[in-house]
């Protein structure tokens, strides 16, 4: 009997120890990613889509991110192209698939064209009423929206560039070496420069051109103004010929109110959420 356990019991009510596990066990660590290799690398870095990530998405450090207003904006763009493209079919607005596909993306980029002119005087009217210390940043700022714009434009300049200088023609492939180049050229431009204006045209009107690099509270405040614009558009080049009355109402209006309601949405949940109103814009 030892004197440590006078009852003569051993001790844990008899049997093994129970196991206790080392205070120091390191808990399992989940299996990482392989890094990526050379060609992943290279295509992060100057593949098309990537590029234009870069080039169109904000990236001003303070951006508030918030899943719910992006998860918002997403469903509202899917719900106006399905209604359009329903309403294209259903009265026959266009003839095939295709027909729909081309329609849409000349929609899609005559937006940019009126947002890029749109954009220049939304920032010459904050010029004009922004606190006169704050309009250098206010420059700075929007500097990479102009050039997220001229990139755009730039990019989609190279498809009737080549038309009109007769490269799409072999017009330079005058001998070995230039039938190389242009081939090379040509190759680029569709596996490169295609991709990315695509890519480009839909961050630029997600992002307004990545006007949050000035003011969180812009890109509600254009796309709102930008969808009003293009509803007077249609509305003056009979867009919806052909449709009934009481059901181009309501495409006529479903766009611009929907946007409204969103935007308006955005702007109270920056405003609530985090403190981010209008009135910051101008710094007064």
């Amino acid at each position: 009997m030892s004197t440590w356990n006078p009852g003569g019991q051993p001790p844990y009510g008899g049997g093994q120890p129970p196991h206790v596990p080392h205070p120091y066990t390191p808990h399992p660590v989940p299996p990482q990613a392989p890094p990526p290799g050379p060609v992943a690398r290279l295509r992060r870095r100057i593949g098309p889509i990537h590029t234009a990530r870069r080039v169109f998405r904000p990236s001003r450090p303070g951006l508030v991110h918030d899943p719910l207003i992006a998860r918002m904006q997403k469903i509202r763009t899917l719900v106006g192209l399905g209604a359009v493209v329903w309403m294209s079919v259903s009265y026959k607005l266009a003839a095939s698939a295709r027909d729909i596909a081309d329609d849409r993306l000349d929609q899609s980029w005559n937006s940019v064209l009126v947002l890029s002119v749109t954009f220049p005087v939304a920032v010459g009217v904050l010029l004009a009423l922004t606190a006169p210390s704050a309009r250098r940043d206010l420059l700075r700022r929007a500097g990479k929206s102009f050039g997220a714009m001229v990139a755009l434009v730039a990019a989609v300049f190279v498809f009737p560039a080549t038309v009109l200088t007769g490269f799409v023609d072999g017009r330079f492939a005058t001998d070995p070496v230039m039938a190389v180049v242009t081939w090379g050229v040509t190759v680029f431009i569709l596996v490169w420069v295609l991709p990315f204006v695509l890519w480009g045209i839909g961050l630029a009107l997600v992002h307004v051109f990545r006007t949050a690099d000035i003011h969180q509270t812009m890109p509600p405040l254009l796309a709102m103004t930008l969808v009003w614009e293009m509803a007077l558009i249609d509305l003056f080049t009979d867009a919806y010929a052909g449709v009934p009355g009481p059901v181009r109402a309501v495409f006529a209006l479903g766009a611009p109110l929907s946007v409204t309601a969103v935007g308006l949405w955005e702007l109270h949940r920056l405003r609530v959420r985090y403190g981010i109103t209008v009135r910051g814009i101008l710094v007064r």
